[in-house]
């Protein structure tokens, strides 16, 4: 098996860049789904990072990921819209939809957007995130294919239907991102205690026998992974696809898997909403606020524990990252090398580690 190692952060995204390079895939499409897949490993989340390219690739060589993506907006009414992502690469067509929100946003202090013919997203973390470093509230929200056990059914008959939302906090402070699958925990982090070999917490999921395991290999066979808050994250993953899939009249989630059961999500449809901050007070008196609340929740919690914000242990990973280089899994270097990709320039910590600025990269 070949070695864990750490890459610098600038040779992370153009690594990802020239494979999708090669893949015909044209800028600044590569560009862009170079630097959120990237920037998933660098926040400490190697689910959703680098590991989902030879996914991406597959896509690409198979046809049902299209390279050269033209979104297309369907309909509009003042501050919504509904636009076509053209099955382009999930990363890219994603920030094109937060991009469109933040616009009718900054024009009505609301923007929404739904798109349909979308691919795998990657982590929603990433588009709360920019819509919060442009001063809104950003939410955002896809549904997914089943994955995901529900009222006592036997096999997976919802996604887990993620939703992020990016609060800020005024210039020189990362935001507050909440980030969360409505599965207990997500698929990919199952897999990543598979990859690390650790066991689960009892109540992530279920055995092909419908008993509860700490197995995560058990549970991703069985595909019965358990919602969070038993019926409240059932719930909320129904109302998601309804916000979603219904709303927009495209693919629910069984009928995207009947299309295609590799987990890119071909079909999936996505919510990006933005509020400006702007529209409703002074921004720096809302900041002043956020922190408030901040300060009071610490000063509650106290003892030896102290209380991360949401996304808080992403940034705290962010700057060991950029320092000692990002992490990446034996097997997902075996698993990149099998589709030609490699890391050529020195696996450790350089000056270009460092590019990314606190606001984002």
């Amino acid at each position: 098996m070949a070695e864990g190692i750490r890459v610098p952060y600038r040779v992370l995204v153009e690594t990802i860049e020239q494979a999708l390079a090669r893949a015909g895939v044209p800028q600044p499409v590569r560009g862009i789904e170079a630097e959120v897949m990237a920037e998933a490993d660098l926040l400490g989340v190697p689910s959703h990072g680098v590991r989902m390219l030879p996914l991406l690739l597959k896509g690409l060589r198979e046809g049902r990921v299209n390279p050269h993506p033209s979104v297309q907006l369907l309909a509009e009414h003042a501050a919504i819209c509904l636009l076509d992502g053209d099955y382009g690469p999930g990363r890219y067509i994603s920030v094109r939809g937060m991009e469109q929100a933040v616009e009718r946003a900054r024009r009505f202090g609301v923007g929404l957007c739904l798109m349909i013919h979308t691919t795998h997203w990657g982590r929603a973390h990433a588009y709360a995130w920019r819509a919060a470093q442009m001063g809104m509230i950003g939410i955002c929200a896809t549904n997914a294919i089943p994955n995901m056990t529900a009222w006592g059914a036997k096999r997976p008959v919802l996604g887990n239907n993620p939703l992020a939302i990016g609060v800020p906090r005024g210039p020189g402070r990362d935001p507050i991102v909440l980030d969360m699958a409505m599965s207990q925990a997500a698929l990919g982090k199952i897999a990543t205690y598979r990859r690390e070999g650790r066991a689960v917490p009892i109540g992530w999921g279920l055995d092909a026998s419908g008993q509860p395991t700490t197995d995560p290999a058990a549970i991703l066979a069985s595909g019965l992974v358990l919602p969070m808050g038993e019926h409240k994250g059932a719930g909320l993953a129904l109302m998601i696809e309804i916000l979603t899939a219904a709303l927009s009249g495209s693919l629910l989630s069984h009928e995207i898997v009947r299309n295609d059961q590799t987990g890119l999500d071909a079909g999936a449809s996505k919510l990006f909403l933005a509020v400006d901050v702007a529209s409703f007070m002074e921004p720096a008196r809302f900041a002043q606020r956020v922190e408030d609340l901040l300060g009071y929740v610490r000063d509650g919690v106290g003892g030896e524990q102290p209380f991360l914000y949401p996304g808080e242990r992403g940034w705290q990973a962010r700057e060991r990252n950029l320092k000692e280089g990002v992490p990446i899994h034996p097997q997902i270097v075996e698993q990149l090398a099998a589709e030609g990709v490699t890391f050529s320039r020195p696996q450790s910590p350089t000056p270009e580690g460092r590019e990314i600025s606190r606001d984002g990269p």
